[in-house]
């Protein structure tokens, strides 16, 4: 094990979503090149990661609490007790849960500083959770962003230029081989039927911030030519409260009576993911806003073409020739882009190669300059092979 200083990767929940599963691949990315690093989270009694993170991590125990803000507000306070006197020397917060923690034990002098990584910056209705978002930022004594887009938007904002580290993926996991579980997930999602297609898959659950309505107007406009498309929409665990949106998805799929064609699975096991990937025909991520667009690579690991928002950061990291492209905003561009996703000529075999380009250990790699300006000396860089 490395002579560094004794690192903490935290994140806000256990839950599947985005930047939990950056902090788990960067905590185990970092433990491959022997540094001293623990993946910290907090989560409900008979929660736990997606999958055993290959590398040592801790569970805060977290008790449930109704409302966003108390929840929040708990959440700050166990994750700050649980980490006074840990034993750890550098802290590094995903997420504005964690980084108020830090900034918490910062202000009373118990640590002297942390490491932010910004994925996004949502827009909330409550003033409570803005402050607290800002206050994780303003309060960093380093930050670190996964896209250009966001590295623009912090420094326009906090006068701050945070370090690009960016994002990876899992090509290990993620390929377009077929296993036998993918027969299996097929039947368990009623999609064993040689008719049934094409699929389209989104990921991320139901929320406006992943556009899910404008999508499934899209997807139904496709489906009123291609009666046995299906639609899934799976994910969907979050902290943040999303049941007015949901159901207006709802009512509107009521409304169109087109229930049997939407498949919504909820949280979808890990090692069923890859499977997910390999029985879509397309992948549809038409956000109106995104930290990096982690489930675009992951898709592409398995050769699967992707229908993609034309914004930043998308555009900024993917070639106009390795995904298709629609406006967000515009439900005919998406169904556009849905409609010309299925040709058969896009199965061009090249989005494994496109994953290549990201791999989970150059993105640790990354971060080691930041913490050594952090922990007042270098932390020594391993020549590791991309995963």
């Amino acid at each position: 094990m490395s002579a560094g200083p004794r690192i903490a990767v935290l994140t806000h929940s256990t839950n599947p979503r985005g930047g939990v599963v950056h902090a788990m691949q960067l905590a185990e990315a970092l433990h491959r090149q022997d540094h001293d690093v623990t993946l910290v989270a907090p989560a409900l009694p008979g929660c736990d990661f997606p999958r055993r993170p290959r590398c040592p991590a801790r569970l805060v125990p977290a008790r449930p609490v109704d409302g966003t803000v108390a929840m929040v507000r708990i959440r700050i306070a166990e994750v700050a007790a649980f980490l006074d006197g840990a034993g750890f020397e550098l802290f590094h917060a995903q997420d504005s849960i964690t980084a108020n923690a830090l900034a918490d034990l910062a202000e009373r002098g118990r640590i002297a500083g942390y490491v932010r990584t910004v994925h996004h910056l949502d827009s909330f209705d409550d003033v409570q959770l803005d402050e607290w978002q800002d206050r994780g930022v303003r309060a960093a004594s380093a930050l670190c962003c996964v896209s250009r887009h966001w590295q623009d938007r912090l420094h326009a904002r906090y006068g701050r230029r945070p370090t690009l580290v960016g994002n990876g993926v899992d090509t290990g996991q993620f390929s377009p081989v077929p296993d036998a579980n993918d027969d299996d997930l097929r039947r368990r999602l009623g999609l064993a039927g040689d008719t049934t297609g094409p699929v389209f898959l989104a990921l991320g659950g139901i929320e406006a911030r992943k556009n899910t309505l404008s999508l499934l107007h899209a997807f139904l406009r496709v489906q009123a030519d291609r009666p046995s498309a299906r639609l899934i929409v799976a994910g969907g665990a979050t902290l943040l409260d999303h049941t007015a949106y949901a159901a207006a998805f709802h009512a509107e799929l009521a409304a169109a009576g087109a229930g049997g064609a939407v498949i919504l699975p909820g949280v979808v096991a890990d090692r069923d993911m890859p499977s997910l990937y390999r029985l879509a025909d397309v992948l549809a991520s038409v956000s109106r806003a995104e930290g990096f667009g982690l489930c675009a690579l992951e898709a592409m690991a398995t050769d699967r073409p992707v229908v993609l928002s034309d914004i930043a950061p998308f555009n900024q990291h993917f070639a106009r020739d390795e995904a298709l492209w629609a406006d967000p905003d515009d439900l005919d561009d998406i169904a556009r882009a849905l409609g010309e996703a299925v040709d058969p000529r896009r199965r061009a075999g090249q989005g494994p190669a496109v994953a290549r380009r990201f791999g989970w250990d150059a993105v640790a790699r990354n971060h080691l300059p930041v913490y050594a300006r952090m922990h007042g000396r270098p932390v020594r860089r391993e020549a590791a092979c991309d995963a």
